[in-house]
């Protein structure tokens, strides 16, 4: 077993996994919206999308029929990470940018040695070129997001307000045990984030009571209400923040950036 041990030091950038294996959650949402808002805050972000649909690069305005090389070639080419990193319309957040050939990424890793510290070993290099870097996870538990936590210092876990919201977590909680045992001792869950969060439903309210009770303080203060600005800034290629700055959304996202940034010093 390989065990790799990990100091979290000031001075170097702290890399968070948005994971989550079920789908719609608001991972990618708040992988995108949170990177922005750090960026807003003079934080230097870096946001690696590693998820095949590529939703996060295409929500940062990248045409992923432009580029010459994404996450896929990092991995499985080995292709220096830096030729990788794309600018974007905020001012210090870049990308690393996906591609849907990474569904082949996971069988095409099988037989590599070291399958699950590439992206450690590509990510260790950059590491203190930046404040924060930021994976947007595949929704599945496979190599891909295996090396999300390898790499990772911490994960935030979105959790949708809804009636099966804690359904599932337990796996994931477990794969996150399994990787801090086996590869990665310095793993912790930087938080549980509520998305989708509606507070005239007493439903989301009794879900975020059910959270609040069972990880007590590691869920974030900040909620992310419903908001239709979060699901329609996408579409336009920009974070929420650039698309309507006064938005429920944008505030959110700002208020969870914040929190973050205060938990960290």
């Amino acid at each position: 077993m390989l065990l790799l041990h990990k100091t979290f030091d000031n001075d170097m950038g702290k890399i968070i996994s948005i994971a989550n294996q079920k789908g719609g959650v608001g991972k990618t949402t708040t992988a995108v919206n949170l990177a922005a808002s750090l960026a807003v805050l003079e934080k230097k972000v870096l946001l690696i999308d590693a998820d095949p649909q590529a939703n996060a690069s295409s929500g940062l305005g990248i045409n992923i029929r432009n580029i010459s090389a994404s996450i896929y070639e990092d991995l499985i080419n080995g292709i220096p990470v830096e030729k990788s990193i794309y600018p974007t319309s905020i001012d210090n957040l870049s990308i690393i940018p996906s591609h849907i050939d990474l569904v082949g990424a996971e069988i095409e890793m099988v037989n590599m040695e070291q399958r699950e510290l590439k992206l450690k070993n590509l990510l260790d290099p950059i590491k203190d070129q930046y404040d924060y870097i930021l994976i947007d996870c595949s929704p599945s538990l496979g190599f891909i997001t295996v090396n999300s936590l390898t790499a990772s210092d911490s994960v935030i876990i979105p959790v949708q307000s809804e009636y099966y919201a804690l359904e599932g977590i337990s796996k994931l909680l477990n794969t996150i045990k399994i990787i801090k045992n086996n590869l990665n001792p310095g793993l912790e869950i930087e938080g549980f984030l509520l998305t989708m969060y509606n507070s005239q439903l007493r439903l989301a309210r009794q879900v975020y009571e059910e959270v609040k009770q069972h990880f007590k303080d590691k869920v974030f203060e900040t909620v992310i209400q419903r908001n239709v600005k979060l699901s329609e800034a996408p579409s336009h290629g920009v974070p929420v923040i650039a698309y309507d700055v006064d938005s429920i959304g944008a505030q959110n996202y700002m208020q969870l950036a914040q929190e973050l940034i205060k938990h960290n010093n």
